[in-house]
């Protein structure tokens, strides 16, 4: 079993923590631990990866070490169900860590005392408690540590961003953002009833969202003081029985910088109805920015867009994974750190207590210092 609880695991964690060593001449050795839909995804960039070798995989679920098996067979990996004997490995220099939410800060603090680098996916934790954990876990590490943010390594956007950062939109005042779906979740995908279970994933905000609110916190280059929102399950309550994640829902933050952002997600956006998906507005003093399309549009009527960057379908994922162990191997700090990783946890956190409590939220009640 994945499950212990927080307080067993930091009464055991030792105080020293271990670099490893890495050679450009060899390849790192892998682990990957959770290899579902998302864990999938993952391994078969890894494999791609030149300068990595996948030396064991672990999943409590057998047939999904079957498949991850043969996938990744030319490397002959070992196979184990739990994740804490391929910790104890020592052909294991780096480990991928893509689980349910709500066992990631566990695993990557097992990680972390065990010497080995972390590819952690998002988020960092559930609750305000486990991201703390984490912070002072990486603190005291000293090894890699990188989360699955994985946007911050599309070319595209990043060229888009740089160029809102340099003053394209002129200042930036307002943020209207949305991730809408036609379809929920369904209860026999691959994600399992975990999904279902607001205690597990943290909620769709926390387990979908945090990737468009991390984008935002981005261009913004702050993060929120305080939200206030209001959702549940509109159109599916108790389906499947015992859901306790929302279906629909609207926040509202406002950063410390000053700029305000509204966001909505929903899973009930008609296929064919206009403006659905993910959609990231962005408004400035002299126009505004489709972060999707990296157009430009002046508030100046009589100019005409203007194209700040091309999108292309880079495979980011590939990209990220790369920079991943470009830092184990030139013993740099990711861009996509913990301090990231937990603001940008930190923020779907905030929205969805902040809709839970139908209240307004202040950042400082979360209780930690990032």
């Amino acid at each position: 079993m994945y499950r212990r609880s927080r307080r067993s695991f930091l009464a055991g964690i030792a105080p020293v923590f271990l670099a490893i060593p890495a050679r450009a001449a060899d390849p790192i050795r892998t682990g990957m631990i959770g290899i579902g839909n998302r864990g999938s995804l993952l391994l078969k960039n890894v494999l791609a990866e030149s300068r990595a070798r996948v030396v064991a995989l672990c999943d409590i679920k057998p047939d999904r070490l079957d498949r991850a098996a043969t996938t990744a067979a030319a490397d002959h990996p070992a196979t184990v169900s739990d994740y804490r004997r391929l910790l104890d490995r020592k052909d294991v220099d780096a480990v991928f860590i893509a689980t349910p939410c709500y066992l990631h800060p566990e695993m990557a603090m097992a990680a972390l005392q065990a010497g080995k680098h972390v590819y952690c996916e998002k988020p960092l934790a559930t609750t305000p408690e486990a991201v703390r954990d984490v912070l002072q876990a990486v603190r005291e590490a000293h090894t890699v540590f990188m989360v699955g943010l994985q946007r911050h390594s599309d070319p595209g956007l990043r060229q888009v961003v740089a160029k809102i950062h340099e003053g394209a939109a002129g200042k930036i005042v307002f943020i209207q953002a949305q991730r809408h779906a036609p379809n929920d979740f369904s209860p026999k995908g691959s994600s399992g009833d975990w999904i279902f279970d607001a205690k597990r994933s943290g909620d769709v905000i926390v387990e979908q969202a945090i990737h468009n609110l991390d984008q935002c916190n981005w261009v913004v280059q702050s993060r929120p003081e305080r939200a206030a929102g209001f959702g549940g399950a509109l159109l599916s309550p108790n389906n499947p029985p015992g859901r306790t994640t929302t279906d629909g829902y609207a926040v509202n933050f406002d950063y410390r910088n000053g700029v305000k952002m509204s966001f909505t997600q929903i899973a009930f956006h008609p296929r064919e109805m206009p403006f659905g998906g993910e959609q990231t507005y962005i408004f400035g003093s002299e126009g505004g920015v489709v972060l999707e399309t990296g157009m430009f549009y002046p508030r100046d009527s009589s100019a005409k867009p203007v194209l700040l960057a091309e999108r292309k379908r880079d495979n980011r994922e590939a990209i990220h994974i790369g920079k991943f162990y470009d830092c184990i191997l030139n013993h740099t700090k990711p861009e996509t750190d913990v301090t990231m990783g937990a603001v940008a946890t930190l923020t779907a956190i905030l929205g969805r207590e902040a809709m839970y409590r139908q209240k307004v939220m202040d950042w400082k009640e979360l209780g930690v210092d990032v």
